[in-house]
């Protein structure tokens, strides 16, 4: 599953939506998209969204689009 990962670059300030980011991860479960994002990376996970196949195709279309790997 291709799961969608709303996160703040930073733990130490105050979440803002205006600074909400994302990335996508390729993982079995979501619980297995929150351990890999939080063991790689220095980000503060806001949220994470298992993406349908429609929803995905909607990201796909953004060329910046791309699956992380750790």
């Amino acid at each position: 599953m291709i799961y969608k990962v709303y996160y703040q670059d930073t733990k130490v300030r105050n979440p803002k939506r205006e600074n909400t980011h994302s990335l996508f991860l390729d993982e079995q479960t979501l619980s297995a998209a929150r351990e890999t994002a939080e063991k790689n990376t220095d980000i503060n996970v806001e949220y994470i969204e298992e993406l349908s196949e429609e929803a995905l195709n909607y990201e796909k279309q953004n060329p910046d689009f791309k699956i992380s790997k750790f």
